[in-house]
């Protein structure tokens, strides 16, 4: 049985804790007035609460899956990034959350055009469109000791969406060679979207 966010322990300090309840109701007050300018707001830090974005997406309180997809939207939306550590944030409280990866996970895209022309459109698990290009680029991180990749989207100001494998398997069967804006001045196999070229491998390291 899903267990839906209704309290949380008190943090460190006088102040009480928000429950994930008051931030779910103060995200749809803000949503209604279009999307939650969360960096314009600085609120007093109110302590940590036992929310948890895992890697697939899955938004998890007190260590149980939240079954609500309108109520995992509201939480996404107030979302901010500040250093290395994620928050929910509103006009009066911010509290810290745990993402095991990326807060968002791009499961679609579409494309528009052809080559150098093409344009890269993706869609999160949390219903969030992107066009690939100069304001939400593609990065793709290597593990140092296997080599497999992990690419990620830029969604919004310090928040990426990973991309996820059957997406990313399409994207590969799109990519081309250049060495335009590549880090070493080689060519690298990448993707072309919103007028930039994205470099994803060498391509010397390609069989």
């Amino acid at each position: 049985m899903t267990k839906e966010p209704t309290s949380e322990n008190a943090p460190a300090g006088n102040r009480p804790a928000p429950s994930a309840e008051s931030l779910a109701s103060a995200a749809g007050k803000a949503a209604k007035k279009g999307p939650p300018p969360v960096h314009l707001w600085n609120p007093p830090f109110c302590g940590d609460l036992d929310m948890r974005i895992a890697r697939d997406g899955t938004w998890f309180y007190l260590g149980t899956p939240i079954g609500r997809h309108g109520l995992v939207k509201l939480f996404s939306s107030i979302i901010r990034k500040d250093g290395d550590d994620y928050f929910l944030v509103t006009p009066v409280e911010k509290v810290g959350i745990t993402v095991d990866d990326a807060p968002f996970v791009a499961v679609d895209f579409e494309t528009e055009g052809l080559g150098r022309d093409q344009n890269l459109i993706f869609v999160t698990n949390v219903e969030d469109e992107v066009t690939a290009g100069p304001d939400h680029p593609i990065r793709v991180q290597r593990d140092p000791q296997t080599g497999e990749p992990a690419p990620y989207v830029l969604v919004r100001a310090n928040l990426e969406a990973l991309i996820d494998r059957k997406s990313f398997y399409r994207l590969v069967e799109l990519g081309a060679h250049s060495s335009e804006g590549t880090p070493d001045g080689a060519n690298w196999f990448g993707l072309w979207s919103g007028g930039r070229f994205f470099p994803m491998i060498p391509s010397a390291e390609l069989p």
